[in-house]
């Protein structure tokens, strides 16, 4: 089970950095009134594609940390599915086109297959 989480997670992983850079384009850090504008916006996603990138490691080694990552990782897809539909209802037209679309719906799927497979492991 561990072999399938480990594409699951590649593939959730991917898509998730191909919505950050659609983030970027959409200049997402307004959306969330952030501030330091592209610069922090950048910065900040250092440490987070580390620790997706370790967390990838880690599951392809079969250890717990790995699991606690896809945790965090599938609840992070479900999260940035959820924010941009309520963003979008609430009249917001970034993250509207249809490659946007396709990550968004493509990432809540894979999120939800990343979280029952960890959890089934974790338990």
């Amino acid at each position: 089970m561990f072999r399938a989480l480990l594409w699951i997670y590649l593939l959730n992983a991917v898509l998730l950095i191909d919505h950050e850079i659609d983030s970027a384009y959409w200049e997402e850090w307004k959306l969330f009134k952030l501030p330091g504008g592209i610069s922090l916006f950048v910065v900040l996603h250092l440490p987070l594609l580390a620790a997706v990138l370790y967390g990838l490691v880690l599951v392809e080694r079969m250890a717990v940390g790995g699991l606690v990552i896809s945790l965090v990782l599938a609840l992070s897809g479900l999260f940035a599915f959820t924010i941009h539909r309520t963003f979008i209802r609430q009249g917001h037209d970034e993250f509207t086109i249809p490659t946007s679309q396709f990550l968004l719906w493509a990432i809540v799927i894979m999120s939800i297959a990343q979280l029952g497979v960890t959890v089934y492991l974790l338990a």
